[in-house]
């Protein structure tokens, strides 16, 4: 989330972080990892100037304002920072202030190349844009990285909103130049139309596009991010990989193949001169009935055991076929002829699936609601009124029947 703040607005941001949603902090499962206490929402860590080591930075929460603010950010690096050693920027953060982003997206730029920024779990909108600012990007093989346009809510009059409007245009423009620092692979048109249309990337893919320089790891998650739930539901278009991420979804195990259907049984051949002369003859009806693709299938059900049996489940099939042409839909005699469905049967089926095509149609025997006055000459009226009425008779002493 990407958040905005001046003297227009209440809060700028991409996605409406809610105060509550990192209320308690992260338990995280990555190896050398901060332990995260309450009040701090990240962590700069440094192995001692002799050692050589890398610095380490954790942004594992939001970026702003409720998580790290850019002047926290840069007062605590410059603490720690000689100058030399390479600084390790590690991101799983759903975002935040905009301007705070773009704030430390310049600091890790003005590092060079002792900057290299690793995107452990999810790195979206003002995360994306501060992690772009480092001379190295490196990505989980399972996290996640989303760009889009900042939003805002604001109260003001129409001057104020236009205003407003304006700001976030150039807002905007500042979120496209953050990605541009980056080599892309994309062009400028469709870096915007990216951005506008809230496009989620996996690791492969921010790679394709020039977000990321190298993709690494085995598929284990690298931190527990499952806090992200509540913020999800913010954004558009969110895929079912950035669900599983935070663990919303279980993993769907593919569907096995389906198994080829058995060549459909032939027609059994009549063993009598009797039955060969009802399976004619049923093949004749079937013809001037317009159910000639369900003769075998006639043939199997009645065992052309007699005229009687026959004739019944011919005369059941016209009946299906005649409901299915009623209701504009012949295609679906077959199936229902096979399904050993009759007349009642199948038009209960046709209507389900009349009703389900039609739309969300609630149809309901009750009678209204309504008690007014009847608008429509001939009609009864309405219970309210003879209630009504019998009352006024009743206060007068007259007859109420």
């Amino acid at each position: 989330m990407m958040k905005m703040t001046n003297r227009l607005a209440l809060a700028v941001m991409l996605g409406g972080l809610g105060i509550d949603a990192f209320a308690q902090p992260r338990m995280l499962n990555l190896e050398g990892a901060p332990d995260l206490i309450a009040e701090h929402w990240y962590s700069i860590q440094s192995a001692g100037e002799e050692s050589g080591k890398p610095i380490e930075v954790y942004i594992y929460g939001e970026i702003g304002f409720w998580g790290v603010t850019s002047g926290d950010f840069i007062r605590d690096l410059k603490s720690v920072d000689d100058g030399v050693r390479e600084v390790h920027v590690h991101f799983d953060t759903i975002g935040g202030d905009l301007f705070d982003g773009i704030a430390i997206h310049n600091t890790l730029r003005a590092l060079g190349e002792r900057c290299i920024g690793q995107i452990d779990g999810a790195c979206f909108s003002a995360g994306s844009v501060a992690v772009c600012g480092a001379h190295k990007v490196r990505m989980a093989d399972n996290a996640m990285f989303m760009i889009h346009n900042p939003w805002t809510f604001m109260a003001g009059d129409s001057n104020e909103l236009r205003q407003m409007a304006d700001m976030m245009d150039k807002a905007s423009e500042g979120i496209v130049a953050s990605y541009q620092h980056r080599a892309l692979n994309i062009d400028d048109a469709e870096l915007r139309r990216m951005i506008n249309d809230t496009t989620w990337l996996t690791a492969n893919e921010a790679k394709a596009h020039g977000f990321v320089d190298e993709v690494f790891g085995d598929g284990a998650p690298l931190v527990n991010n499952a806090a992200l739930g509540k913020i999800l539901n913010r954004y558009r278009n969110v895929p079912e990989a950035a669900l599983r991420l935070i663990g919303e979804v279980e993993p769907v195990a593919p569907e096995p193949e389906p198994e080829p259907e058995p060549a459909p049984a032939p027609a059994p051949v009549p063993a009598t001169p009797e039955a060969a002369e009802l399976a004619a003859k049923l093949a004749t009806d079937c013809a001037q009935a317009g159910l000639s693709n369900c003769v075998s299938y006639l043939i199997k059900a009645s065992a052309l055991a007699s005229a009687d049996a026959v004739q019944s489940h011919f005369n059941r099939a016209k009946d299906v076929r005649a409901a299915c042409l009623v209701a504009n839909l012949p295609d679906e005699a077959q199936g229902l002829i096979e399904a050993g469905l009759n007349g009642d049967q199948a038009r209960a089926k046709l209507f389900d699936k009349l009703a389900a095509a039609s739309g969300n149609v609630e149809i309901s025997n009750l009678p209204p609601v309504d008690d007014g006055p009847q608008a429509g000459a001939y009609q009864p009226p309405a219970p309210g009124e003879v209630y009504a009425r019998r009352r006024k008779l009743a206060s007068k002493g007259g007859n109420n029947a």
